[in-house]
């Protein structure tokens, strides 16, 4: 467990931090190696995580939450990932993506109507962003269409790569309002899973992050009632990068975790780990990787908590360009290629148990590299912060 006052935080964000540390250990870490055996997404144990105030974090008491701020939402996270990182995942999807997005941009209206059963457990959240055709250029090469009927809007297209799409009750969906537009003809949407047109193609396996329940949506001819419409029609793209840079950072929380608790596991193997007459860790070599992986955490630590305090309270509608944008970008690619460092150590300290699946060093190891891969490439992250650096 980690103190985090010493890194200038306060002593209410630290009760977050202990409880849901406290809680994920005791209820959801028991339930990690099922999930990955598995590939099996405890549903009921997600919507529980609102009797302990869990969901919802930062919404404000009149939708139903706590009106805790982004601090808590992120050591929330982090403090999940060291016990069960996958559920973590699920969190993510739901509370930041989903949740963070329709209170940052949705009217009054849409807010009293979604947010209570997102907190309460009653609604699970998820973003549909990514296509089969567009990844990291998912803005400029959107396919799926949304055409003005009257007192509805019908969608036709695909969504790819869907955190807990399957699962999901409510999802905020992009689609192309006006295509010739390109990226600046982007409209918000919320889905109800019951909306006529939409369904789940299939549910995806993945080689990490198993039992995160992740999909491939389909509408086909969806009717989406106008006033679910978040935003103004066409500022879709404000809506996306706005969020993209708070979800890149607390993203950095998520890979915190997963190399606290890598590291962690990895220390106790290395001192009751026999060879030579002696324990693993009197040999200087694992101690240089244990070293090495000390290391990599805390400067993944110290920047992501920096960009914490910078994003916090970021405005409506900012993100998405500037220094903010590049900052989050550097943030999020040296946490994952950091958290890669510590696991690919963790699992040659760990030798051949270390290959072993049903080790969970491994299992840490396996979803590791969506963090490279997720909230934008490392290689897009690279070319935000050089296009910044060279404008």
């Amino acid at each position: 467990m980690v103190d985090i006052t010493k890194y200038g935080f306060n002593a209410e964000t630290q009760q977050v931090y202990d409880m849901v540390y406290g809680y994920s250990r005791d209820e959801l870490y028991p339930l990690s190696g099922k999930m990955d055996t598995d590939d099996w997404f405890p549903e009921e144990a997600f919507r529980k995580m609102a009797d302990v105030g869990l969901l919802g974090l930062t919404v404000p008491e009149q939708y139903g939450g706590p009106g805790l701020d982004l601090y808590a939402q992120a050591f929330a996270c982090e403090a999940m990932s060291v016990w069960n990182h996958t559920m973590a995942g699920n969190y993510l999807a739901s509370d930041n993506l989903c949740v963070n997005n329709i209170l940052r941009n949705a009217n009054e209206h849409l807010k009293m109507k979604y947010l209570p059963g997102l907190c309460d457990g009653s609604a699970i959240g998820a973003l549909g962003l990514t296509e089969p055709g567009a990844g990291s250029d998912a803005l400029g090469s959107m396919a799926t269409t949304a055409k003005r009927e009257c007192d509805h809007y019908v969608l036709n297209g695909r969504k790819m790569f869907i955190t807990n799409g399957p699962v999901a009750d409510v999802l905020l969906v992009y689609a192309k309002t006006a295509p010739e537009k390109g990226a600046h003809g982007i409209s918000a949407f919320i889905i109800e899973k019951d909306f006529p047109g939409f369904s789940v193609a299939q549910k995806l396996v993945k080689m990490g992050w198993r039992g995160s329940e992740t999909g491939e949506l389909v509408f086909d001819d969806c009717k989406v009632p106008v006033e679910n419409l978040v935003g103004e029609e066409n500022t879709g793209v404000e809506i996306v990068m706005s969020g993209l840079d708070i979800e890149r950072v607390v993203l950095c929380s998520h890979a915190i975790g997963i190399s606290q608790r890598a590291l962690d596991i990895t220390i106790e193997y290395a001192k009751s780990r026999q060879q030579f007459k002696k324990p693993i860790a009197a040999f200087q070599m694992v101690q240089s990787m244990i070293a090495d992986m000390y290391t990599d955490l805390e400067l993944m630590r110290c920047l992501t908590y920096q960009l914490l305090k910078e994003i916090k309270d970021l405005e409506q509608g900012g993100g998405g360009r500037g220094e903010i944008h590049m900052r989050s970008a550097a943030a999020a690619l040296h946490a994952g290629r950091a958290c890669m460092r510590i696991l690919d150590q963790g699992v040659q300290i760990h030798g051949g148990m270390g290959f072993m699946w049903e080790s969970e060093i491994n299992r840490l190891y396996r979803t590791g590299k969506i963090l490279e891969i997720g909230a934008g490439t490392n290689e897009v992250r690279k070319l935000i912060i050089a296009g910044e650096l060279l404008k």
